[in-house]
């Protein structure tokens, strides 16, 4: 019989890998949307990381007819009054790419000390079955502080940037095996985690 299936609302390779090693212990068969020729590109609308999550789950999850979880996620620093939050992606504009978000967001930041760099990482989680309707949502965050410069090179988006104080390595450094246990996306996916075994268990799939 072959495993149920869970399409992770992403075509980035990275991210796909991040989160299928979280939900491994499932019994599940995890594929990314670069696996789907007729995946649609969703435009994140929205004005929270919640409703942009379940956006994207939905309106996938329908055109695939398959289940889909999606994840909206980004960073929000204190002294920015919140931003680049939803805008992360696209923080240097529409083709903006990691180099120039990280560039811009130093830039932004300036010579603000480091004990007014605060920030932190937030992913919410939308899980949709194949009508689109959406089934569970879950929430995740992690503080830290930016740094003056990149450092790493493991990871992706503002990775390099983000310092965990207590390990004083940023995320590009610590590699995926902590970032898994420590990370927003991880936390969200953790709590997740238990949605999907009681949606699993009760044959919803």
């Amino acid at each position: 019989m072959s495993r149920p299936l869970l399409v992770l609302g992403t075509a980035n390779r990275k991210k796909s890998e991040e989160l299928a090693e979280l939900f491994a212990p499932l019994d599940l068969e995890v594929r990314s949307l670069s696996d789907f020729p007729k995946a649609i590109r969703v435009e994140e609308s929205a004005a929270t990381f919640a409703e942009n999550a379940a956006l994207k789950a939905s309106r996938q999850a329908a055109n695939l007819e398959h289940w889909v979880l999606a994840d909206d996620s980004g960073l929000s620093v204190d002294a920015l009054n919140g931003a680049p939050g939803v805008m992360s992606a696209r923080f240097s504009g529409p083709h903006a790419t990691d180099e120039a978000n990280n560039r811009l967001l130093l830039e932004k930041l300036g010579n603000l000390p480091i004990e007014s760099r605060s920030a932190r990482f937030v992913c919410c989680m939308a899980l949709a079955d194949p009508t689109g309707a959406v089934r569970a949502r879950s929430e995740g965050a992690c503080r830290g502080r930016i740094l003056f410069e990149p450092r790493g090179t493991q990871g992706f988006g503002y990775d390099p940037l983000f310092e965990i104080p207590e390990y004083h390595r940023t995320f590009a450094e610590l590699g995926i095996a902590v970032k898994s246990c420590l990370s927003h996306r991880a936390r969200a996916a953790r709590a997740m985690y238990p949605e999907l075994v009681a949606l699993l268990d009760a044959g919803a799939w």
